[in-house]
């Protein structure tokens, strides 16, 4: 008589919520995986002679409907969506299922039922699937989340891109005293059953316990987003924000060091910061063409400075960590990165990341990535979203531990940068890219970036991008659940508790009539690290034309190689001109005002008024500066 199967609440050595426990006792077959290795082998477990694996559902009225196809590769696993709307994050997809506080859209009012029934119903199905199921903790150990992963073990894919995203806890790793306040239910054909395809992800706070229902199998809004909005939560509890940023050590020829962290939306640059400078073929870097005249103008920078990535996404600012000097000291909140690849299209476009995703030391997550089964994945090879046409978000996971020159532990922060995505401006079409390739902000106005966070310019990582429109708050807020005053105050309070941090607005894509791409970023982080951060007097800036871009600087050099002043006075390019530059800056201040009008209610910081209302009055730069006096100018 052969042995029976070990049982999952003796595999754990922990106590499951009773619910959970009552599911998988009912499911037919449950694996809890050991290793990563466990889950690459899930993912493909059911393939055929041919080395796919589909992932699919039994729908009701459809049959089974195929989500995904997934192989292994010599470099890892890569997986591709069969529906080009699953490549890409629907920012629409948060629903909030329970009634505490919140400003997001609520289950009952898009859909006008609670969402109590919906969620026995898929607890239900869940418990008539074989699952997979696993422990992780979120944020800092000892003051995190803990969590657990209730997934069908067919989507072994996507339990491994939670495991690189989030670390995963084998059995004999999880620590004394783990009890899971956070539980993420995977179950995909219910987008069809009940969403009309859509995307949802729904957020239901209980008492103790985080619940997120993932109805898709994009990683995006729940594996890693939804994470996220995890620790929103437990930060807004505590008094603490996990930032949206890259955070990067630069490190110059001469050693001297400088601490950039990189804000903004998606598709706002925080992946490019970790990266080196994109060179031509002769190994001058292009600063930009025009896209009127098609000039072409480059830059030679004989030696980059090194760069020691710090967070690419997801940073924690824990009052723990704060060290008392003023700055803001943060960390990573991920075990792995969610690399964006769209910009790479051919070979040598990064040998850094082409290198680490080429011959990984250990098996990577390829998305939206064409590759067969046993070849090797080629992060320029992107999926056609229709014949001739890329999706515009092939991603590889990337665990911390494979990066070169990774820095662990905590770092302060000397810069906070915020990008922006710009379209073209010029005489014809005169648009809100009048922005120069970098502007000094006092405080007051950097928080208010931050509370209008614009998506901007033709965004790469989400299915809306037409337009002007708002990430939210913090440019997390996407990813929040709860109350957007209480993410906005809690920013203003990280704002004046770290005096000593300067703040820079950096646009991406372009700068007036200039196509640009990231060089920006990039040109602006070597300048900055040469000299040894943002600190200017002000003789080296001037107000800018338009006062919500703070102050630019009057010239610049780069390794003895001057800047044009167009590239910081959009408005002298003469494709542009002041009348067109004029018209950015009002589209700009409108909408800020339509932006922050939503901030002015009762529970907002009397400081925040002054500085949203400040805005309301077309305030000057100086104006701001002094409602929040941290030395900005050093001569002030």
């Amino acid at each position: 008589m052969s042995e029976m199967p070990p049982k999952v609440t003796d595999l754990l050595p922990f106590t499951l919520p009773d619910e959970v426990s009552k599911l998988v006792a009912r499911a037919p077959s449950v694996v809890v995986p050991t290793s990563l290795k466990d889950l690459e082998d899930l993912a493909v477990r059911d393939a055929d002679e041919a080395g796919w694996h589909q992932v699919s559902y039994d729908v009701p009225g459809r049959g089974m409907v195929a989500e995904v196809n997934v192989c292994r590769v010599k470099n890892g696993i890569a997986a591709n969506y069969i529906e080009a709307y699953m490549r890409r994050r629907d920012p629409d997809c948060m629903v909030i299922g329970d009634d505490r506080p919140t400003d997001k859209p609520t289950y009952q009012s898009r859909f006008g039922a609670s969402f109590d029934p919906l969620r026995e119903e898929t607890l239900e199905w869940l418990a008539g699937q074989p699952l997979a199921i696993f422990p992780f903790s979120a944020g800092i150990a000892g003051k995190g989340v803990d969590a657990v992963v209730v997934a069908p073990d067919n989507a072994g894919f996507f339990a491994l891109g939670l495991a690189l995203l989030q670390g995963m806890m084998t059995p004999d790793e999880v620590p004394e005293g783990f009890s899971p306040k956070a539980i993420i239910y995977v179950a995909p054909p219910f987008r069809h059953t009940h969403f009309e395809g859509k995307q949802v992800v729904v957020h239901n706070r209980c008492a103790g316990m985080h619940e997120l229902f993932s109805y898709n199998l994009y990683p995006g809004p729940s594996a890693k987003k939804g994470i996220y909005g995890v620790l929103i939560n437990q930060g807004e509890a505590e008094n603490w924000i996990t930032m949206h940023c890259s955070t990067v050590r630069v490190i110059t020829p001469y050693e001297n060091q400088l601490v950039i962290s990189h804000e903004g939306a998606s598709g706002g640059g925080k992946s490019e910061l970790l990266e080196q400078v994109h060179r031509q073929r002769d190994g001058s870097l292009l600063l930009g063409e025009n896209t009127v005249t098609g000039e072409r103008r480059a830059l030679s920078l004989p030696q980059a400075c090194d760069l020691r990535a710090v967070t690419d996404d997801m940073a924690l600012c824990h009052p723990s960590l704060d060290k008392g000097k003023g700055k803001l000291s943060l960390m990573d909140a991920e075990d792995a990165w969610f690399v964006r690849v769209n910009h790479l299209t051919r070979y040598g476009t990064d040998p850094h990341l082409e290198a680490l995703t080429l011959q990984p030391p250990a098996g990577l997550l390829f998305l939206n990535i064409d590759a067969k089964p046993g070849s090797t994945a080629i992060i320029w090879e992107h999926t056609e979203d229709e014949r001739g046409v890329p999706c515009p978000n092939p991603r590889v996971v990337i665990p911390r531990s494979v990066i070169p020159g990774i820095v662990d532990g905590s770092v302060e922060v000397d810069i906070r940068s915020f990008g922006v995505r710009c379209p073209p401006c010029t005489r014809e079409k005169p648009t809100y890219g009048i922005i120069g390739m970098f502007h000094l902000l006092p405080p007051a106005l950097a928080w208010l970036w931050r509370l209008v966070a614009p998506r901007g310019h033709a965004n790469p990582s989400i299915v809306d991008s037409e337009g002007m429109s708002s990430e939210g708050v913090g440019s997390y807020w996407p990813f929040a659940t709860g109350r957007r005053v209480d993410q906005a105050n809690l920013l203003l309070r990280q704002i004046q508790d770290t005096p000593e941090v300067r703040y820079i607005l950096m646009p991406n894509q372009h700068v007036g009539c200039w196509a640009v791409s990231f060089m920006p970023q990039w040109i602006t982080r070597e300048y900055l690290a040469r000299r040894g951060g943002a600190k200017f007097d002000s003789s080296q800036v001037e107000a800018s034309r338009c006062s919500l871009l703070g102050w630019n600087p009057r010239s610049l050099v780069v390794e003895g190689r001057p800047i044009g002043t167009a590239f910081f006075e959009v408005h002298s390019q003469p494709e542009v001109g002041e009348e067109a530059y004029d018209q950015g800056a009002a589209i700009l201040a409108d909408f800020f005002r339509r932006e922050l009008a939503q901030f002015l209610v009762d529970d907002l910081d009397p400081l925040g008024r002054e500085i949203i209302e400040c805005c309301f009055r077309n305030g000057s730069v100086e104006d701001y500066q002094k409602l929040l006096d941290h030395p900005t100018i050093m001569d002030q």
